[in-house]
């Protein structure tokens, strides 16, 4: 199972959202589980949040995917880095042949993408 955190769940597991936390620790504790954040979805974790950037970053069951240059011309294409970098991020790779689900507090911001979404809404 390939999970991305979203800005908003990176934010929601800085807070001590508990489903958050479950997907944290299973990705650390489970094989087959991989849990990933953006790099630019991280810079807004912190925006919103200052000192999430490091928190998630330190955790050992998370990668953090850099902004490589097929990345950039995504993000380029659409208005919030956050977004457009997960959205390309979650895309099927040689490495994630089904893509991977974004994990967000905030829904609503992915029904007009093609992502499968889980909702770490309360």
């Amino acid at each position: 199972m390939h999970v991305i955190l979203d800005d908003t769940a990176m934010t929601a597991a800085g807070r001590g959202n508990l489903l958050a936390s479950r997907l944290i620790h299973r990705a650390h504790a489970e094989p087959g589980w991989y849990l990933y954040a953006t790099a630019c979805a991280l810079v807004e974790a912190d925006r919103a949040r200052p000192g999430t950037g490091e928190h998630i970053a330190a955790l050992p069951g998370i990668t953090v995917l850099d902004l490589d240059l097929a990345a950039a011309l995504s993000v380029a294409r659409h208005d919030t880095w956050s977004l457009a970098h997960t959205l390309h991020a979650a895309q099927p790779t040689p490495e994630r042949p089904a893509g991977a689900v974004v994990a967000t507090a905030a829904p609503g911001t992915w029904t007009a993408h093609p992502v499968r979404v889980l909702d770490l809404t309360p």
